[in-house]
């Protein structure tokens, strides 16, 4: 897929609006989802202050905590299309995994491939689809492009059945679990 190009405004020492950077984003890639792409654009740890503290682009965790955002495009690869290939080290891929995306694979559901479940409130919009969102009990609904999703903690998966690569765009916000 197309890279994405990421802008970041901000301040010069005068307070003048300024572009502090722009440029490609390289996708983070992985050998145990091959096609499977997520581009880490931004994050902020707290809520930013202007017009100093505005956050730092990637993303340290994948499921932001309580108060911090995460601003990533996703690239989900045809169902089936993302299986590892037989001559995969499945615990090296494993391990590479959970160091590149730190928590994402610990929220997978290994009974459910690709369900989980985050302290997050994402806003999701499909920009390349259609994709299917999957809920409890395999309810789903079909996602076409330009269809925001506001999903709010909920168990969950994407599922993409269109035959080709299908690319999604998030902004999570860390939430605190209910007691």
């Amino acid at each position: 897929m197309e890279a994405i190009r990421c802008v970041v405004t901000g301040h010069d020492q005068g307070g003048r609006a300024v572009v502090v950077s722009d440029g490609p984003v390289e996708p983070v890639t992985l050998s145990l989802m091959p096609g499977f792409e997520t581009i880490e654009l931004w994050h902020t740890d707290a809520t930013p202050a202007l017009p100093d503290r505005l956050g730092s682009p990637g993303a340290p965790r994948y499921f932001p905590p309580p108060g911090a955002t995460v601003f990533r495009v996703v690239t989900f690869p045809a169902d089936g299309a993302g299986a590892p290939t037989t001559d995969v080290d499945f615990s090296a891929a494993l391990d590479e995994a959970v160091a590149k995306l730190p928590d994402l694979v610990e929220r997978l559901e290994p009974d459910a491939p690709g369900m989980h479940t985050t302290d997050t409130v994402d806003y999701a919009i499909v920009l390349d689809g259609p994709i299917d969102l999957e809920l409890d009990d395999g309810a789903t609904t079909t996602i076409a492009p330009g269809t925001v999703v506001v999903q709010c903690g909920t168990r969950h998966g994407w599922r993409n059945r269109s035959g080709r690569p299908v690319r999604v765009a998030f902004v999570l916000i860390g939430a605190t679990p209910a007691p």
